[in-house]
C-alpha cells in the first residue's frame, strides 16, 4: 500500500505525516494515535480484526432486536387496554431509528464509529430498560418513548454495515458490507425463538411475561456496546481517515451540510440514497400486509411463519453472493438485479391470491431484492462521496430509508384496505420505475470515475 499523496513517511509505514504543523486538533491528534506504528503488513489483518469484532456485533444486536419486536403490538394492546393503538409501538421504534440516524452520524464524523456505536445500543438498552417499566406501570406513552430509544439499537445495526466499508479495499467494499449484513441471519433466526423463555424467566414477578424479553435485549445490547468499545480498536473511520490523502483531512468537509453538498454533488451518490430508499420502502411495504393477505386466504400462523422465515432468509442469507456480484460485475449491474428481482416478486405476491406457495416465493425474492439493492446502493453511496463526508452521508441515507420506509408501511395498510393487496404489489413495483430509470441513465451520462478522479473506482 503505497503512502498518499502529499505525505512523508518511511517505508512500509502507513501512519500519518510526522512532518506536518505542530498546530493540531485533539481529533487529529486521536486519529494519529489510532495508527500509530501501523504498517502494510498489518492492514489484512486490521481488516479481519474489524470485520470480526463488527459480525460479533451484529449477531448479538441482531438478537437484541427481534427477540422483542413481535411482542411490542402485544404489549402495546396490554399497556393500552386496545388493539386500535397496538400498531404505534413498532411505529415508534422505526421513528426512533430515522431521528437517531442524523445524531449518531454527526457523533461518528466527529468521534468516530466506536463512540457512535457504543452510545446507540447503550440508548437502545436504555429503551429497553423504559419499555419494562412502562409496562409495570402500564404507561402508555412512556412504551412509546421506550420503543423509539429501543430504536437507536436498529440505527446501529445498520451503521456497522458502514464501519465495515471504512477499511475494506474499493474492490472489496461490497463483499466487506454484506458480509456484516449476513451476520444479521444468525440473529433474526435465533431471536424470535426465545421470545418464549425469555418470557417465562420472569414468572413470579412484577415484570408482564411480555415486557420480559425487552429487559434480556437491553442486557444483549449493553453487551454489544462493551464488546464494540473494548475490541473495534483502532477506530477503523479514524484510521481511514488517517490513511487519507491531505484533501481529506479537512474537518470543513464533514459537517451535515457538506453531507448534502457530496450528494448533489455526485450522481451517483444521488442514485445511490434512491436505491437504498426504495428498495428498503418497496419491501417493508409489501411486507408489513403479507400476513395479513395470507391471514385473509386462510393460512394459518404457522405458514405465516414460514412465509415470513423464508423472506428473512432472502434478505440475509445472500448478502454474501449479492457483495461479490457488486464488486465484480458492478453496482449499477446490481442494482438493475435488485429491481428486477423487486419487480418479479411484487408480480408473484400480488397475484398469488390463496396460493400460498406462490406468495413464498414472491417474498422470498422480495428479500433477495432488498438485499441486491442495500449492499450495491451502500457500496456506491461509500464510493460516490468524499472521505470526510462519508459518515454524514451514510447518517443521511438510514435516515431517509428509514422515514420512507415508516410512511410506506403506514400508506401499506390504507392501500390494502381501500383496494386490496394486489393494488399495493403494483404500487410497489412502481416505485422501481424511477429508480430504474436513473440507474439507465447514470451508467450512460455518468460512469464510474476513473482512478485519482477524487473517488474510489468501482466497476460499472
Amino acid at each position: 500500500m503505497s503512502a498518499p499523496h502529499g505525505t512523508d513517511r518511511s517505508p512500509g509505514s502507513v501512519g500519518p505525516d510526522r512532518t506536518a504543523p505542530a498546530a493540531r486538533s485533539a481529533l487529529e491528534l486521536r486519529q494519529e494515535r489510532e495508527v500509530r506504528g501501523l504498517t502494510d503488513a498489518d492492514l489484512p489483518r486490521l481488516r479481519r480484526r474489524t470485520s470480526g469484532v463488527l459480525i460479533a456485533a451484529q449477531v448479538l444486536g441482531g438478537l437484541g432486536i427481534p427477540i422483542s419486536i413481535a411482542l411490542a403490538p402485544v404489549l402495546a394492546t396490554e399497556v393500552s387496554g386496545t388493539e386500535a393503538v397496538s400498531g404505534l409501538a413498532s411505529t415508534a421504534s422505526v421513528v426512533g431509528t430515522a431521528l437517531v440516524s442524523l445524531p449518531l452520524a454527526a457523533l461518528m464524523t466527529a468521534r468516530g464509529r466506536r463512540a457512535g456505536l457504543v452510545l446507540a445500543y447503550v440508548i437502545g438498552a436504555v429503551g429497553g430498560g423504559l419499555v419494562v417499566l412502562a409496562a409495570v406501570l402500564k404507561n402508555f406513552p412512556l412504551l412509546l418513548l421506550g420503543m423509539a430509544a429501543f430504536g437507536a439499537a436498529s440505527s446501529a445495526n445498520l451503521q456497522c454495515r458502514f464501519a465495515a466499508a471504512d477499511l475494506a479495499a474499493p474492490d472489496r467494499r461490497a463483499r466487506a458490507i454484506s458480509t456484516v449484513v449476513w451476520a444479521t441471519t444468525i440473529g433474526a433466526v435465533l431471536g424470535p425463538n426465545l421470545s418464549a423463555p425469555a418470557s417465562r424467566s420472569f414468572a413470579g414477578t412484577s415484570i408482564p411475561d411480555k415486557a420480559g424479553p425487552f429487559l434480556w435485549a437491553a442486557g444483549i445490547f449493553l453487551l454489544t456496546a462493551l464488546l464494540i468499545g473494548v475490541l473495534l480498536r483502532p477506530d477503523p473511520l479514524l484510521t481511514a481517515r488517517a490513511l487519507a490523502g491531505p484533501a481529506e483531512q479537512s474537518t470543513a468537509g464533514r459537517s451535515l451540510r457538506a453531507a448534502f453538498a457530496a450528494v448533489r454533488a455526485s450522481p451517483r451518490a444521488r442514485l445511490a440514497l434512491v436505491t437504498v430508499a426504495v428498495t428498503h420502502t418497496a419491501m417493508v411495504s409489501i411486507m408489513v400486509m403479507t400476513p395479513v393477505d395470507l391471514g385473509h386466504h386462510g393460512a394459518d400462523l404457522q405458514l405465516i411463519g414460514l412465509v415470513i422465515s423464508g423472506h428473512i432468509a432472502g434478505m440475509f442469507a445472500f448478502s454474501p453472493v449479492m457483495g461479490w456480484l457488486a464488486d465484480r460485475l458492478g453496482r449499477l449491474s446490481v442494482i438493475g438485479l435488485a429491481a428486477g428481482l423487486l419487480s418479479i416478486a411484487a408480480l408473484l405476491a400480488g397475484t398469488a391470491g390463496a396460493n400460498h406457495a406462490q406468495t413464498a416465493a414472491g417474498l422470498f425474492l422480495l428479500g433477495l431484492g432488498w438485499s441486491a439493492g442495500l449492499v450495491s446502493g451502500s457500496a456506491l453511496l461509500t464510493d460516490s462521496v468524499p472521505q470526510a463526508a462519508r459518515a454524514a452521508v451514510q447518517g443521511l441515507s438510514d435516515l431517509t430509508m428509514n422515514t420512507c420506509a415508516g410512511v410506506g408501511g403506514a400508506v401499506s395498510g390504507l392501500i390494502v384496505s381501500q383496494a386490496g393487496y394486489g393494488w399495493l404489489n403494483a404500487v410497489g413495483a412502481a416505485l422501481l420505475l424511477p429508480m430504474a430509470g436513473l440507474a439507465l441513465f447514470t451508467a450512460r451520462r455518468h460512469p464510474a470515475p476513473v482512478e485519482g478522479a477524487g473517488a474510489d473506482t468501482a466497476k460499472d
